[in-house]
């Protein structure tokens, strides 16, 4: 078990223990929404790791490394700031992805400007941000988030020697 997986699991042993003790069904009622929860997430998150099961046995190392890796400089980070935005669904969905891409040799300078790109660029959060924030509210901040995921990169390969 990580560190992450004990973390979570004593924290929800906390908050078990606390709606219990609150009494009301409270802890009955958390089991069964994380239960719905997990339902509706299921068939996402089995998407996503055969994807990334896929993807691992799909692309050659040889190719990822050529286009992504060590040797790819700012066309591996532009590479990655687009590709981390085009990455759709939350964490449970992206990290895997990049952890499949880096496994297979993406450099440090892309690998940290797919996961920026992904956090600031997410196509797939423009379906609620426009509707709820408006047209407006998303080109400014789409327009300020520009630069960031290749500098990020890019920064990431200077400091780190992978650029």
């Amino acid at each position: 078990m990580t560190t992450a997986t004990v973390i979570m699991a004593s924290l929800a042993a906390l908050l078990l223990l606390i709606g219990y003790l609150r009494g009301r069904g409270e802890h009955i009622k958390g089991v069964t929404a994380a239960l719905n929860l997990f339902r509706d997430l299921l068939p996402l998150l089995l998407a996503a790791f055969l994807f990334v099961g896929l993807l691992e046995v799909s692309l050659p190392p040889s190719l990822v490394r050529g286009w992504l890796g060590e040797g790819s400089g700012i066309r591996g980070v532009l590479i990655g700031s687009l590709g981390g935005a085009l990455i759709p669904g939350g964490p449970y969905v992206a990290f895997p992805i990049f952890a499949s891409l880096y496994k297979a040799g993406v450099s440090l300078a892309t690998a940290v400007a797919f996961i920026t790109g992904w956090a600031m660029w997410s196509v797939g959060i423009l379906v609620f941000e426009i509707p709820l924030l408006g047209p407006k509210f998303t080109a400014v901040r789409m327009g300020l988030s520009l630069i960031f995921p290749p500098l990020a990169g890019i920064l990431a390969g200077l400091l780190f020697g992978s650029l």
